[in-house]
């Protein structure tokens, strides 16, 4: 019987511990998409360095409206965010998501963020 209740009581605890960072994540990302959309690129940094995140490694799992995080700083015209955002990742990868395509169908072809895209892409 003692078992049993140790264990149970272990699994609750176990269980409370998972639900924390999974909120913790989602207010991180919620935080990020806010100063993205502000063009606040201090307290962007300031947050990835608090977390000891670098860019490159959580950039596709950052989803703000739909968007990624770049498409989200051009529809915010948040151009120091997002050249913020584009030198921290790696120029293969930031030519690899079509932002410029996506900018000029959608009515963003005169953003001065393609030009950051577009320098970061030839490196």
């Amino acid at each position: 019987m003692n078992i049993k209740l140790t264990l149970l009581t272990a699994a609750f605890v176990a269980s409370s511990f998972v639900a924390t960072p999974a909120m913790a994540n989602d207010q991180l990302a919620l935080s990020i998409c806010s100063y993205v959309a502000d063009d606040n690129k201090n307290s962007l940094r300031k947050t990835l360095s608090d977390n000891r995140l670098r860019l490159r490694n959580v950039y596709d799992s950052i989803v703000c409206d739909g968007l990624p995080l770049v498409r989200h700083a051009i529809k915010s015209n948040a151009v120091d965010s997002a050249s913020f955002i584009i030198s921290q990742l790696p120029s293969s990868q930031v030519a690899a998501y079509g932002d410029i395509e996506w900018a000029q169908t959608n009515g963003f072809a005169n953003s001065e963020i393609l030009n950051a895209i577009k320098e970061r892409s030839a490196s």
